[in-house]
């Protein structure tokens, strides 16, 4: 399908004895926002890992944008922010972003407005002339998540974006992923943060290695007869 962004079937990992995803099937198109949903260590980073080729998958497919990961020719259209900053920590705020961005192909006569606005979304202006070495953590996921958004990327994938971000921030950074999910893009986002599986358009449940439960927040809701999405992940663990 051409409107399909990833495109995950029957997705198998194992790291030695251990089988970490035993069979994952999800998809993202345009127009979408997917949350996959899981407690630490259930899986979720080694999803989007092996999706983008990062890992090798053990069994199942996995597509991103049509194409078989790694590509080097797709990440210009890909927004990823991993779980683990990588950033050059020598350099200021803006210096990382400038870079990112013309990795990422973005054009130089935009590259100043393009740094101007991601940085405002996560609220980094005062401090784009910072040194990284001195940001704190919260700081770094918040210039993490600002290059990922460089180059209005069709696709966006991002692993626990707002660990450490506090609330009014991180209402405004899902403010920006509804916009951009509005202008046709697409959104992978995961989180352990129940009450934002309630901002998605679609919830993957991730449990020991499997996609537990999969659809709307409300038609999950409906489905359980619950309340809430953190009902919903209760009734599948078996723990309500």
């Amino acid at each position: 399908m051409a409107d399909l962004l990833i495109d995950l079937k029957h997705l198998q990992k194992k790291f030695g004895k251990e089988t970490v995803l035993k069979d994952v099937t999800l998809q993202v198109a345009k127009g979408e926002i997917l949350g996959l949903i899981g407690p630490s260590g259930a899986g979720k980073s080694t999803v989007i890992k092996t999706a983008l080729g990062m890992e090798v998958a053990d069994g199942g497919q996995a597509l991103v944008l049509d194409t078989k990961m790694p590509n080097r020719q797709l990440l210009g259209r890909i927004g990823y922010m991993a779980q683990d900053d990588a950033l050059y920590e020598a350099l200021s705020a803006e210096e990382n972003l400038r870079f990112f961005g013309r990795m990422k192909g973005v054009d130089k006569t935009q590259m100043a407005e393009q740094i101007a606005h991601v940085a405002a979304v996560v609220d980094l202006t005062p401090d784009l002339k910072k040194t990284v070495s001195g940001y704190s953590g919260g700081m770094k996921r918040r210039l993490s998540l600002a290059i990922a958004l460089l180059g209005d990327p069709e696709l966006l994938i991002l692993d626990e974006p707002t660990v450490g971000i506090d609330p009014a921030l991180r209402r405004k950074i899902w403010k920006e992923l509804h916009g951009l999910r509005d202008a046709g893009r697409g959104v992978l986002i995961t989180t352990h943060v129940m009450d934002e599986a309630e901002l998605v358009d679609n919830v993957a449940l991730l449990l020991g290695g499997q996609v537990m439960a999969y659809g709307a927040p409300g038609m999950l809701e409906a489905q359980y007869n619950v309340k809430t999405i953190e009902q919903v992940f209760l009734k599948a663990e078996g723990v309500a």
